[in-house]
């Protein structure tokens, strides 16, 4: 009798597992900026319940984006759609079209208009985005009973994360210090939304101090360097920062996304999200992503070993660390799933390396150009061949080469060639591929010229792609830095699982930012992306 009971326990135990394997509630968090590296550096100090808790679920160690460039806009609907620029289309922030002959925006749309603010910026929509997201799978596969929702600081933060079919995506706009849409998502902004936008908190974090979370000591770096920029009205980049008296010379609201209140705010918003879309409230699963901006901002300006940035990812740590414990409340510990990685990470400060005796270098774009473009007059004279070079892609002025049909193709091999022999000669580039070349590699080549491949959509990339050697980052940052490069120190983020589906561990086998949206696919027994080209971690998900 005793066993009978016992195998009716088991059975009923076994019954409520299966019924409760997925998830109320997926949370996908993107930190804009961050290095794997950060977990380790700044472990000691981090409390218990934020990074420290989500590394105790599945964490791989060798993470990397698998192209270039490693910008933000690429990342976010890589993570997302599963799949590369090749694919998804988002080959930058902003890229030069060829057919409207100027710069567009990733997420930009003008037949859209900004909802909450109608000077803010929010005339964008996910329509370049080529390939179908994690979330958009979701919406489908729940009939659009599960709800999507994208928040972030950034626009394109939140707008391809969410996908083509959310039920709405938020960010803040620096004119009116306001969350907002754009009327591709509403057509006015939810009740508690404008309740949120009511509480006026941009103002309240920007009438107060930025101080160190702990004693000044306690940091790795010291605090006055000459490598990081100083905001207008400071002497030097050092704390405290009276963000009351330095807000009117630093943009306004500008401000805000500098300082570890950036990451407060959108902690807060996201609860308000989660309360105000009743979020993971029933069995139908629900995605809110959420794309911390701040970290990048001030990585950008600071550097990565900055006190500015230690404190941002200790603050960021306690965000995580409360978010976790209201959704533990609110939707219920082990009925929810979060995953956290990075668009990108960052390269040192080149200033620091070049004092330091480490090869490295800032490249100046303007003068490559005007360079190139005299050299080209040499055999093509009174024409101008190069049209654009952005993203680090040389873009010809096609129409250059439309006169005689029999010699126009073999003008433009001329030209090609030359830039390619140009370009390469020049210091500071590495490799420099044409687009023929591109064209001819496997999509899962590896080294240098895969990569390129990977980042590189035929209809809206240029005609030449270039790689600058390692540390060398365009001109423009004598202070802070940036990020872009297929180098490790750009590529290698961290990817964290944590929740429902979810068993313990770790890997150190290399994963491509790909692998992560297959892998949700399958914690959530729904389809992969339209574009998909990763594949499911088999080391989290075999035998759970």
């Amino acid at each position: 009798m005793k066993c009978f009971f016992a195998v009716v326990a088991t059975c009923c135990f076994l019954t409520a597992t299966a019924q409760n394997s997925q998830p109320k509630l997926v949370v996908g968090i993107v930190v804009d900026q961050m290095r794997q590296e950060y977990l380790y550096r700044y472990e000691s100090k981090f409390g218990d319940g934020g990074f420290k808790r989500l590394m105790g679920g599945f964490m791989l160690t060798n993470a990397h984006y698998n192209y270039v460039p490693t910008y933000t806009g690429p990342g976010h609907a890589s993570i997302y759609t599963g799949t590369t620029p090749a694919y998804h289309g988002i080959i930058g922030n902003d890229w030069w079209d060829k057919n409207l002959k100027r710069e567009v925006n990733c997420v930009g749309d003008d037949r859209y208009l900004p909802v909450g603010n109608p000077e803010g910026n929010g005339d964008v929509s996910p329509w370049r985005l080529l390939s179908s997201t994690i979330t958009d799978e979701l919406k489908i596969a729940t009939q659009k009973k599960g709800k999507v929702v994208g928040i972030s600081i950034k626009d394109r933060g939140a707008v391809l994360p969410a996908g083509h079919l959310p039920d709405g995506a938020y960010w803040l706009d620096t004119k009116s210090g306001k969350f907002i849409t754009s009327t591709y998502y509403k057509n006015a902004l939810p009740t508690w939304v404008d309740a949120f936008n009511n509480l006026k908190l941009p103002d309240s974090y920007l009438n107060q101090e930025w101080k160190t979370l702990l004693p000044i000591e306690k940091y790795l770096n010291a605090d006055d360097s000459p490598y990081e920029r100083k905001l207008k009205g400071k002497d030097k980049p050092v704390f405290p920062y009276n963000l009351k008296e330095l807000r009117k010379e630093n943009g306004g609201y500008d401000l805000l996304s500098v300082t570890a209140f950036g990451d407060d705010l959108l902690a807060e918003f996201a609860k308000a999200t989660l309360a105000g879309e009743q979020m993971g409230k029933d069995d139908i699963t629900d995605f809110l992503s959420v794309s911390f901006s701040t970290p990048d901002y001030v990585g950008h300006a600071m550097g990565p070993n900055s006190v500015e940035l230690e404190d941002t990812y200790l603050r960021l740590d306690k965000n995580l660390e409360d978010l976790l414990k209201y959704l533990d409340r609110q939707v219920g510990e082990g009925q929810y799933l979060v995953f956290l990685t990075a668009d990108h990470a960052v390269a040192e400060v080149p200033q620091f390396l070049k004092d330091s005796k480490v090869p490295a270098g800032n490249f100046s774009w303007s003068n490559v150009e005007a360079g190139l473009n005299d050299y080209l007059q040499k055999t093509f004279p009174n024409k101008k061949v190069v049209e654009r070079i952005t993203n680090e892609q040389v873009y010809f002025n096609h129409e250059a080469f439309t006169g005689d049909p029999k010699t126009s193709g073999i003008d433009l091999l001329i030209a090609t060639d030359q830039t390619v022999n140009y370009l390469q000669s020049v210091e500071g580039i590495a490799q420099v591929f044409s687009k023929a070349i591109i064209k001819q590699s496997a999509y899962n080549e590896t080294g240098l010229k895969g990569m390129i491949a990977r980042g590189f959509h035929f209809k809206r990339s240029g005609d030449v792609a270039v790689q600058l050697e390692p540390y060398w980052i365009p001109s423009g940052y004598p202070t802070g830095t940036t990020h872009g490069s297929a180098y490790t120190y750009d590529s290698h983020v961290p990817i964290l699982f944590f929740g429902t589906g979810v068993k313990n561990g770790t890997s150190a086998n290399y994963h491509a930012i790909t692998d992560l949206a297959p892998t949700l696919s399958v914690l959530l027994k729904i389809k992969f992306p339209s574009g998909c080209t990763g594949q499911p971690l088999a080391e989290m998900l075999d035998q759970r």
